[in-house]
């Protein structure tokens, strides 16, 4: 019923984890898993998790926020997406929340990401934080609408997701929607359209109440769709069935 379109499953809390966080997944009706690249050096560790289950994918990508690592260019991107588990490029984007300074490495950054998903024929995965100008400028002048995405971890305003939905974006929500003190949010996610939303965990981060300050898993996406769906007043089937079928149709991903 539930697709989790965003977690770090490579990461040292999962690690020794994975037949649990399956389990688990199994338990709450969570039936698929996007894992996602933050670093080239990683990428081959997050294919390799993908690859321990059939219905774990991965992404390939370089995080806005690592500074001190390896620079990615459009042909390795395009290398490593060649992979069947690999759905999609990113996870890539903006932060001007976390870092200062001149930024224009993550700009170019950014651009590589676009122009490798487009050689590659794969959706973005965009995270964009303090720096929302910047990332539509960019994904317009670099032609992302030409593959589309998902704007993942959604935290902008309705304008923004609107804008993004013009080019062909998705709008993934995270536990973050569940927070009490998310209104702001929260009426986002009562104003998208379901046939343009994700749902995802972001694990092991922004557990999801009632998981507060517990490390996040795939299993816990359900409370985000529960919580959308109390927004929206509809059956959070309903909210399950369409944004699973809105993952498998972007990442080309059988149901």
């Amino acid at each position: 019923m539930f697709v989790d379109s965003h977690c770090h499953l490579d990461f040292p809390e999962f690690r020794s984890r994975l037949p649990e966080i399956a389990a688990a997944m199994d338990e709450n009706q969570v039936t698929h898993a996007l894992c996602i690249s933050v670093e080239l050096p990683k990428a081959n560790d997050v294919i390799e998790v993908a690859s321990s289950h059939p219905r774990w994918y991965a992404t390939v990508g370089v995080h806005p926020d690592y500074e001190e690592t390896v620079e990615p260019s459009v042909e390795a991107l395009v290398t490593r997406a060649a992979h069947p588990k690999v759905v999609g490029i990113g996870e890539t984007g903006l932060d001007y929340y976390r870092l200062t300074g001149d930024l224009e490495w993550q700009r170019q950054r950014f651009r590589t990401h676009i122009r490798a998903a487009r050689l590659a024929g794969k959706p973005l995965v965009i995270h964009t934080r303090a720096a929302a100008d910047d990332t539509l400028r960019i994904m317009a002048e670099e032609g992302a609408d030409a593959v589309g995405g998902v704007m993942h971890c959604f935290t902008e305003t309705e304008a923004v997701a609107r804008a993004a939905m013009e080019m062909g974006f998705f709008i993934s929500f995270s536990g973050i929607v569940t927070f009490k003190n998310a209104s702001a949010l929260k009426s986002v996610a009562r104003q998208i359209p379901l046939e343009r939303m994700l749902i995802e965990t972001d694990s092991p981060y922004l557990a999801p109440t009632p998981h507060r300050g517990q490390t996040n898993q795939p299993a816990f996406v359900r409370h985000v769709a529960e919580e959308i769906a109390r927004l929206r007043d509809v059956d959070v089937a309903r909210v399950g069935e369409q944004t699973s079928h809105n993952f498998f149709q972007l990442f080309g991903v059988a149901s």
